[in-house]
């Protein structure tokens, strides 16, 4: 019985603590994003507006304006995602709740089965489940069934604040850099842009354990050119309009 009981509450704690940790890096990836998308879209539009224009008031202008807009878009735009998943969470949590207590058999049975899919053999898993139900039957079959922590549900304001924390810090880098005298801010803000797009190219790479190279040089490469088309196009237009 001792090692029943030590076989429910290891494969409940394992994969609580893979859950939690799985949570903390899927925040810190939709940070290292949203710091990416600030450095990106702020810079490429002080870079267009710096090339149609030598006002600093007026890059300032259109790069604060970016910024804010930008960092509340984003916050927005993760409250309405995640709240989303949490109502998703939520009707789940309350169906398998309602699944327990119309039908506790065929959902100890259920139980039963996808423990034997881990690996148990049907005599370990029966004892195991039913020792896991007795505990706490809801949360077991939250945390199983859905990779659900009932007591950490996702929160869109965390989310959102996040969101605009991250794309936030990520766009003043570009803006206090293209305020520099000229022609030194635009390769001031090509060389920092392009180090910042490195480093949360790297990290993002890591968070999702892939190879970080490729995606250091795809996100470099890629707000390089943006900022490139914008700088161009601001030149363009402001030939065009003095």
């Amino acid at each position: 019985m001792g090692r029943m009981t030590e076989v429910a509450d290891l494969t409940h704690h394992e994969h609580g603590d893979t859950e939690g940790l799985s949570n903390r890096l899927n925040w810190l990836r939709a940070g290292v994003l949203g710091a990416n998308d600030g450095i990106v879209s702020v810079a490429g539009i002080v870079m267009g507006v710096a090339g149609a224009s030598s006002e600093r008031s007026a890059i300032l202008i259109a790069g604060t304006a970016a910024l804010v807009a930008g960092a509340l878009s984003m916050a927005a735009g993760e409250y309405v995602s995640v709240s989303t998943q949490r109502d998703a969470e939520l009707a789940l949590i309350e169906a398998e709740r309602n699944d327990l207590d119309r039908m506790p058999e065929e959902e100890l049975a259920h139980l039963t089965l996808m423990l034997e899919e881990k690996g148990l053999s049907p005599e370990i898993a029966q004892q195991a489940a039913v020792q896991m139900t007795a505990k706490d039957a809801l949360r077991t079959h939250a945390d199983l069934e859905f990779g659900i922590d009932i007591d950490d549900v996702t929160n869109p304001w965390g989310a959102a604040l996040a969101s605009m924390v991250a794309f936030s810090i990520g766009a003043l880098l570009p803006l206090l850099t293209i305020l520099l005298p000229a022609p030194e801010r635009f390769y001031v803000t090509a060389v920092a842009v392009a180090v910042a797009l490195a480093i949360t190219g790297y990290v993002s790479a890591r968070l999702g354990r892939a190879r970080p190279w490729p995606a250091v040089l795809r996100n470099v490469l890629g707000g390089v050119f943006a900022m490139g088309v914008t700088l161009l196009i601001g030149r363009l237009l402001g030939t065009r309009i003095s």
